[in-house]
């Protein structure tokens, strides 16, 4: 229903008999009043105007309003005489609620609403006006805050989301429906259980008890409900929402998508289980390096070095699985990382289809070519000018469709080669360990014009997808005995 305005005219007769009582009520009144003649100029003015204005006008001199500098509403510099005071004197009517700003000359601003009232004579003509000034910065404030609180909550990445003591939603923002994948009209009004999993639903009662004690429930993690129906971890924090008297109303909830971080730990921790496991199959290669190069080793600064070399060639391969995350490597990357150290890799070609070989493989491959590389530095292609060292692998499949692995290392051009009968170490590596790792068969040539080695495995064992035998140290142990 519409009211219509009427003005508000305080005659002065009224205020006359007893002038002196009501100024000194005005002037303990903790809203900002003051008067003025109808020209304008200040007649009287209280404590609380003078402290909103921040200094204090001249009686009798300073005209429409006390304040330093006025301002509209959108921070343009406002005249005094346009000011709702002025209007309402010129007018000879109250104006109602007019917002301006009041700026001090310390350059504070002060957001106020006035409400100018005409004061007559006890004939009724008008012979000034009274103004109260509300001060709307406590008002301001909380409507900035509460714009700046909604906008960070609509642009947070983070699920917020606010229930009462039912456990109904009543609030719910983007970041909820990108993690949930429900709308806020899908939501609001309805239990939050509706994102619980079933056997997960004893949480919610605990939850609600802190709450009701004002209690805080700081980064708890658990899982939710999609709408699709699929799980997501999340990290929960629960605050309780209290009232203007302090009473607990509801709660807001923030939960953050761990599913990323769970993933990575859980990575994380399945790396650590095969380090470990790769960690002990090395100490069972080693010890029985160790053990075989110490038969054949004629000096102590013979074997320090033979066992030096050949632990760093295990490195090597090991440093080329930890750079992928224990996925595996190349052929090529293998024969490259245990070529290189000689120096003479421009001597070697390589060719064959791109492989990924599992970790298994590529220790036992790693620990062949770092021998055939160290014999031919010493005896073969690799020790003499002009000398090359061929590497090529493909891939075969028998009549049942089986795939089997087939390399070839081939040395040309190097000092004549004599037959080796010794079964020293390397040897050993190149026809027993590694084909015997693999569930393959190897074999060493000594051709006049180079040695070649030849490998044939079958792929189960190389593959990245396979499953790793973790049987190596036992397999390298009956190779040796």
């Amino acid at each position: 229903m519409n009211i219509p305005q009427q003005d508000v005219v305080v005659p002065l007769h009224a205020l006359e008999p007893q002038a002196s009582h009501w100024r000194e009520v005005l002037m303990v009144l903790p809203a900002a009043i003051y008067t003025t003649d109808m020209s304008g100029r200040i007649t009287f003015y209280n404590e609380a105007a003078a402290e909103l204005w921040g200094h204090r006008p001249r009686i009798g001199q300073d005209e429409w309003c006390g304040s330093w500098r006025l301002r509209w509403p959108d921070g343009t510099p406002m005249k005094h005489e346009e000011c709702p005071m002025a209007v309402a004197l010129r007018e000879e009517r109250e104006v109602r609620g007019s917002e301006a700003i009041a700026e001090r000359p310390d350059g504070t601003r002060v957001p106020f609403l006035a409400f100018p009232t005409p004061l007559r004579d006890r004939s009724g003509k008008m012979i000034g006006a009274l103004n109260m000034l509300v001060d709307l910065s406590t008002q301001k404030k909380r409507e900035e805050s509460q714009q700046l609180l909604s906008a960070i909550v609509e642009s947070s990445d983070d699920a917020i989301v606010s229930k009462d003591l039912g456990g109904i939603i009543r609030s719910w923002n983007k970041g909820a429906e990108r993690l949930f994948g429900y709308t806020a009209r899908e939501t609001i009004g309805k239990p939050i259980t509706m994102l619980i999993p079933e056997d997960r639903q004893n949480e919610e009662p605990g939850i609600i008890e802190r709450i009701r004690k004002g209690e805080r429930v700081d980064h708890y993690e658990t899982v939710r409900l999609r709408k699709d129906g699929s799980k997501v971890s999340i990290s929960l924090t629960v605050s309780p929402i209290k009232d203007s008297t302090g009473r607990v109303i509801g709660a807001s909830k923030i939960a953050r998508d761990i599913s990323e971080r769970k993933e990575s730990q859980h990575r994380i921790l399945m790396l650590m289980r095969e380090v470990n496991h790769r960690v002990k199959n090395q100490y069972a290669v080693i010890l029985s390096m160790i053990r075989e190069t110490s038969k054949r080793s004629r000096d102590s600064l013979e074997f320090e070095k033979q066992v030096r070399n050949r632990i760093m060639a295990l490195a090597r391969s090991h440093d080329l699985l930890v750079l992928a995350e224990w996925r595996g490597a190349t052929v090529f990357e293998l024969l490259l990382a245990q070529v290189k150290p000689f120096g003479n890799e421009d001597c070697i070609t390589m060719s064959g289809p791109s492989i990924v070989l599992q970790p298994n493989a590529v220790q036992y491959l790693g620990i062949a070519f770092h021998e055939l590389a160290t014999n031919s530095a010493k005896y073969g292609a690799l020790s003499a000018f002009g000398g090359t060292i061929k590497v090529e692998w493909t891939l075969e499949r028998d009549s049942e469709g089986k795939k089997s692995f087939c390399l070839s290392w081939a040395e040309l051009g190097g000092p004549a080669v004599a037959e080796v009968t010794e079964h020293g170490f390397g040897k050993i590596v190149l026809e027993k360990v590694t084909p015997t790792a693999l569930g393959g068969v190897g074999a060493v040539t000594y051709a006049p014009d180079g040695v070649t080695w030849t490998l044939r495995a079958p792929m189960t064992y190389l593959e990245a997808s396979a499953e790793d035998d973790e049987r190596g140290p036992e397999l390298i142990a009956a190779a040796l005995s």
